[in-house]
């Protein structure tokens, strides 16, 4: 029943493969899009799963003019890869110590009246540290607080003046919690930008929008919006696809086929045997599983192609493997099977899996392991 298929390259098991034209063009066209002076291209979790230094290059030759992370560990790791653009971070270690970052010219995302101080603490005699003022706009996460914002923005002003710090811009995220708490958060954020001119502050930049509302909000567009999940090809609204946005997939999750078996009618299929084969049937086994960033629960849901033909799994998700019956099809060894990408090219999107498995397309691409291999796309 066997047989070699040279489909996927000879010796792969499992990759993912990453388009960084679609990251550069997404970005272009996004930036586009909203009309802004800046756009922030975010470049945390690895790059949402498609690799942080390839991501950033990526953004940066489609427009992006500054890259943001999570945390200083990311950010740093942009300098040692030889990245020289404005980085930002915005969430820090209590007590965390912001040496290193200034000296690697790193922007410090500060949400509160001490991690001022700690930012302030780490400039230099000729060398202020750049700071983003986080403020709170009801998301109740980080950020300053309205009633705390007029005594972190007069000592922020201090600083500035004393050449302590520098204030690149005042930021905060939305919600997505609908039109009626975008605009309540975006009126929030207004009040704080006026609060923060009051007390002297003058920074050139202002972004609060996301991908969402960089698409869909534009009161909140200020002159610098902060993208990620868009950059990426992937949408963040459940009734429009990426095609429909005018983005581009980055990432194709594959494997090739590991084995093939003939089975009858009757036949349990993984473990639990939550499914038995109908019919005398051929099963194709696939070497990817939530060790890898397979949703389990996908189980029996998820999508794949073969040979240009939709399947789903069959049964349980394993750690390493999953099990998809393709009936009578000629699906052989080394065959290769697309779980998600471009869906404009046949295949499934990564919002099918995640449908499948009760989560968003964040999820999906963010939780991929670094068990597989990205590999860049030919051009």
């Amino acid at each position: 029943m066997e047989r070699t298929s040279n489909t996927m390259p000879p010796g792969t098991m499992r990759e993912a493969v990453i388009d960084t034209s679609a990251i550069a063009a997404n970005t272009r066209h996004l930036r586009r899009l909203a009309g802004v002076d800046e756009l922030i291209a975010v470049v945390k979790a690895d790059g949402y799963g498609h690799g942080a230094v390839r991501a950033a290059r990526a953004a940066l030759e489609g427009g992006a003019t500054r890259l943001g992370v999570a945390d200083i560990g990311e950010a740093l790791a942009l300098r040692r890869a030889g990245i020289v653009a404005p980085v930002v971070a915005w969430l820090h270690a209590p007590g965390v110590s912001f040496a290193e970052a200034a000296v690697c010219d790193i922007e410090i995302g500060v949400s509160s009246f001490d991690q001022l101080l700690q930012a302030a603490d780490a400039a230099s005699i000729d060398r202020p540290v750049s700071v983003h003022l986080k403020i709170e706009t009801g998301l109740s996460r980080n950020g300053i607080a309205p009633e705390d914002q007029p005594v972190v923005f007069a000592e922020a002003a201090r600083l500035e003046r004393l050449g302590k710090v520098r204030v690149v811009s005042i930021f905060s995220h939305l919600s997505n919690a609908g039109v009626d708490d975008d605009l309540a958060a975006t009126r929030a954020f207004e009040r704080g930008v006026i609060a923060a001119a009051s007390a002297g502050l003058n920074p050139p930049l202002r972004h609060l929008a996301a991908t969402e509302a960089a698409i869909d909000r534009p009161e909140a567009r200020m002159n610098c919006i902060r993208v990620g999940i868009g950059i990426y090809g992937l949408s963040p609204f459940a009734d429009r696809s990426s095609g429909e946005l005018g983005l581009r997939p980055a990432m194709t999750l594959r494997a090739a086929v590991a084995a093939v078996r003939r089975v009858p009618a009757g036949q349990g299929v993984s473990y639990g045997y939550d499914y038995r084969t109908p019919r005398a049937t051929t099963l194709a086994l696939v070497p990817l599983g939530y060790a890898d960033g397979v949703p389990r629960q996908a189980s029996g849901a998820g999508p794949v192609t073969i040979g240009g033909r939709r399947f789903t799994v069959a049964g349980r998700v394993a750690m390493d493997q999953f099990v998809v019956d393709v009936g009578d099809a000629p699906v052989a060894v080394g065959d290769e099977v697309v779980l998600f990408g471009d869906p404009t090219l046949g295949v499934p999107a990564a919002t099918e899996w995640a449908d499948a498995a009760g989560t968003i397309n964040y999820d999906i691409v963010t939780r991929i392991g670094a068990r597989v291999p990205r590999r860049q796309a030919s051009s």
